[in-house]
């Protein structure tokens, strides 16, 4: 049978319409995960890099190879401090990125490194599901971000010379504190902060531009700073420096997920956690040995230590963070709330 010119659009639309509500065939999808800190295996090497690696294999797994990831470590897919834009215009996937770094652009955020507010692991694990967590999930929500995975790390201070250990030290020192209210803190005790990244700090130490570093005992291991390190604090048994370091993911993106996918990648998400909180917890304890290996003197901090860098920053870096707008004050209310 010969079709004219308006049968054939006719047959051409009918069968179109009579696609509609069909499942489509299966397609995979590849989420790109981003974060700075070094690449290794699903086995070994820097935590947050093997549960990125870990919560990939998990997404190829259980959707039957539909959602997969491909993880870019070393910030070898975009800058560090671009991720967090990055994925609130949903040019990124997901990234594991030290929340604080997103506060020159959402202030609030930096409650994810406020000095001595989160002292243990268990106070930071509770933050989920308390009032503090539900208003941090709400603003990152608006601004374009899902949490995915909850993660915590204390962290300690190494020193190119003289340890940092109690506030009289800092003074004269080249300090980099990794978060405003961390910055505030260190000035009042008598230092000088320098603001970068925490895969910068190497290089930084071994020319002498800067004296010592905050960072997380896993970025204290995996960056090799012991190489140029004469002293070490430890973030072990008791810390005033606690960093929200999540696995986040672009709102623009999870939403173009179908509703199964969704689910999934949440339920893996929480799942990590508990591999986060024992890889950070191990590192807690091995980062003492690897420095005192290496010829470093290692210092733990006391509760009296502790408590005068605790009354440092409630005077200045909780006052400060509170006035910045309601928001802030809210969120430092409700973490309050859980000491």
């Amino acid at each position: 049978m010969t079709l004219n010119r308006r049968q054939f659009a006719s047959a051409v639309a009918a069968t179109s319409l009579g696609m509609v509500g069909r499942p489509a065939l299966a397609e995979a999808t590849t989420l790109k995960i981003s974060h700075q800190f070094p690449g290794g295996t699903i086995d070994q090497g820097d935590f947050r890099d093997r549960l990125c690696l870990r919560f990939a294999a998990e997404l190829d797994k259980r959707s039957g190879g539909t959602l997969k990831a491909q993880v870019y470590p070393g910030a070898s897919l975009m800058k560090v401090n671009s991720q967090f834009s990055a994925m609130r215009k949903g040019a990124l996937d997901l990234g594991l990125v030290p929340l604080s770094y997103a506060g020159g652009e959402v202030p609030e955020t930096n409650i994810g490194l406020m000095p001595a507010l989160v002292p243990s692991y268990e106070v930071g694990a509770a933050w989920k599901n308390a009032e503090v967590g539900r208003l941090l999930s709400q603003l990152l929500d608006e601004k374009g971000i899902v949490v995915v995975s909850w993660i915590w790390q204390a962290g300690g201070v190494a020193s190119r010379s003289k340890p940092l250990v109690s506030p009289e030290d800092a003074k004269g020192m080249k300090v980099r504190g990794g978060s405003r209210e961390v910055d505030m803190m260190l000035k009042d005790a008598g230092a000088s902060v320098i603001s970068l990244p925490s895969n910068e700090i190497y290089a930084a130490m071994q020319t002498g531009a800067m004296d010592a570093a905050l960072t997380s005992s896993t970025s204290l291991i995996s960056f090799r700073l012991e190489e140029v390190a004469k002293s070490l604090t430890t973030g072990r048994g008791k810390s005033y420096w606690f960093m929200f370091e999540p696995l986040l993911m672009s709102k623009i993106i999870f939403q173009q997920l179908p509703k199964n996918q969704q689910d999934l990648v949440m339920a893996v998400g929480a799942e990590m956690e508990k591999f986060a909180l024992e890889g950070a917890k191990a590192d807690d304890q091995a980062v003492a040995g690897i420095y005192a290996k290496a010829g470093a003197k290692v210092y733990d901090l006391d509760e009296a230590t502790l408590r005068k860098w605790q009354a440092i920053a409630r005077g200045n870096a909780w006052k400060d963070f509170s006035q910045r707008n309601e928001a802030c004050a809210n969120l430092l209310t409700a973490a309050q709330k859980l000491l």
